[in-house]
């Protein structure tokens, strides 16, 4: 069993399942449709416009989302290689990375791209349960790619 072909298949998968999930997530707690939460993302890149874009912008939100999110997962693994713990305790490493994943996606990316529009007020509950979102998200990682660790420890 090739290690990085294992490796590798553990970050798409982890990436597809934590950015899909994250996706209705999104809309449960914005209380919106999939469409509006892809549409969103996809103002990221393109700005306002993205609204008026339909299915196009709604594939290039859900292509960004789930590129993010696999690109995410293989930050996670390239960590997981190279620190024991985040293998053996994936509960604990995966919500401290939703945690920082949380905290980069808020600070640095969002506020970097062309996203739109900005929210007048935040709620603490839609921040807290954003946070929660991400602890999740980081979690399903952490364990999808243990489980790809192991499959390779395993065979």
């Amino acid at each position: 069993m090739d290690k990085t072909i294992e490796i590798t298949r553990a970050v798409v998968v982890a990436g597809l399942v934590a950015g899909t999930l994250d996706i209705g997530a999104a809309a449960l707690i914005n209380h919106v449709g999939p469409a509006l939460i892809l549409q969103g993302i996809a103002s990221g890149l393109v700005g306002m416009k993205s609204y008026a874009g339909g299915a196009g912008t709604v594939a290039l939100g859900l292509a960004l989302q789930l590129a993010m999110s696999i690109v995410i997962a293989g930050i996670y693994a390239a960590a997981a290689a190279r620190l024991a713990w985040l293998r053996s305790r994936p509960v604990l490493a995966g919500l401290a990375f939703g945690l920082g994943v949380f905290v980069v996606m808020n600070l640095i990316v969002v506020p970097l791209s062309a996203f739109g529009p900005k929210p007048a007020h935040i709620s603490l509950a839609w921040l807290l349960l954003n946070v929660v979102a991400m602890l999740v998200f980081g979690v399903i990682v952490a364990m999808i790619v243990r489980w790809g660790f192991r499959r390779v420890t395993a065979g």
